[in-house]
């Protein structure tokens, strides 16, 4: 499983970078309003602490010449090399506009699907990572985890260049779920991480094994 953080909080990305073995950060003009910041800033902050991570940044873009030219810009100016997703929503002139980017070079993450056949058509179209909103399917009763399970079927079945990654999540048990579907990968918010590698019982060995080795442990370092 590669783990992402979905976030531009930078103090929260800091600190996830000290010990979490992330690949990577996802953003979105979401997450870019709940940071309250502007592009320009959030990503050379993010490059900064992600090094050569994966940087998935998404257009606002809608024409598939002006995403092409959005995607390329966003390239150059931040000086990314091949660590550089462009995000685009699954759109008719989004798919336009991931052939021309894979033609180009560029790699490709495809945003906001919700359903198999959206995902297979981008991976027909040169995605390198699908991304299903999970929690936004069940929401709606949708099925957000076996929605996950059938795209990443469709890869293995076809064999496409392309890797599911999940996103969207409200609890631990959904990030289980999906990873035991085949989900090559999921983006987590920063909160969820924490809570990924939490467990009570954990901390309960971790307290009686201090208090057990109390005056046993004699080698000093």
């Amino acid at each position: 499983m590669i783990y992402m953080a979905d976030t531009a909080d930078i103090a929260a990305l800091k600190h996830l970078y000290e010990f979490f073995p992330l690949e990577g950060i996802t953003t979105n003009p979401t997450i870019l309003k709940m940071a309250g910041q502007p592009l320009s800033v959030a990503v050379d902050q993010i490059k900064a602490i992600v090094g050569d991570g994966m940087i998935h940044i998404q257009v606002m873009s809608e024409n598939a010449d002006d995403i092409v030219r959005e995607a390329k810009k966003y390239k150059t100016y931040f000086d990314l090399g091949d660590n550089y997703y462009t995000k685009i929503p699954v759109t008719p002139q989004g798919y336009k506009a991931m052939s021309i980017l894979k033609d180009a070079g560029i790699n490709v993450t495809a945003t906001a699907i919700f359903t198999q056949q959206q995902a297979l058509v981008a991976a027909k179209a040169g995605a390198d990572f699908v991304a299903p909103y999970v929690s936004r399917l069940d929401n709606i009763s949708s099925h957000g985890i076996d929605v996950v399970g059938d795209i990443a079927k469709n890869i293995i079945e076809y064999e496409l260049n392309t890797k599911v990654l999940a996103a969207s999540f409200k609890t631990v048990d959904q990030i289980y779920r999906v990873s035991m579907k085949r989900a090559h990968s999921a983006t987590i918010s920063p909160e969820i991480l924490m809570q990924l590698i939490k467990h009570p019982m954990t901390d309960i060995s971790v307290k009686t094994f201090l208090e057990d080795g109390q005056g046993l442990y004699d080698v000093e370092f």
